[in-house]
């Protein structure tokens, strides 16, 4: 017994069952990517066989029309991939304005440094330099 698409109800049957596992990440036979000749392959049928299944390629076409031809496994990896790209550009940002402060931190201290050293050494040229004495604990300078 045939359909009206030049198939065997079979061969059909086959079809849309291999179909049904590529659409599902589950295929059996192939490596599970989605295109015609792994629909054959997976249903065990011929290329051409397969393609005269003209109802049952329409339905894939639409299928893979709608949502893609990538695999529930590889539509994972993309999306996974994209996030972890969208990490790394955040996380160069970071560094790069981490980066740019820590210049700037460096360049402040050195400056300091360089106006402390001054400092020591006109306090050295003028005169001896006095050290206070230390206060006991507790007591305050307030009165």
């Amino acid at each position: 017994m045939t359909t009206g698409a030049s198939v065997s109800t079979r061969t059909e049957k086959a079809l849309r069952e291999a179909m049904a596992r590529l659409f599902a990440g589950k295929p059996a036979r192939t490596d599970g990517r989605l295109t015609k000749d792994n629909l054959a392959k997976e249903a065990g049928v011929s290329s051409a066989t397969m393609f005269r299944a003209k109802d049952v390629l329409a339905d894939w076409d639409a299928h893979t029309a709608a949502y893609g031809t990538l695999t529930p496994g590889e539509a994972r990896r993309d999306t996974a991939i994209h996030d972890l790209r969208h990490q790394l550009a955040q996380a160069k940002h970071e560094i790069t304005t981490l980066n740019q402060q820590l210049a700037a931190a460096a360049s402040v201290i050195a400056a300091l440094h360089h106006d402390n050293q001054l400092l020591r050494a006109e306090h050295t040229a003028a005169g001896t330099l006095t050290t206070l004495p230390s206060r006991p604990r507790g007591c305050s300078t307030s009165s």
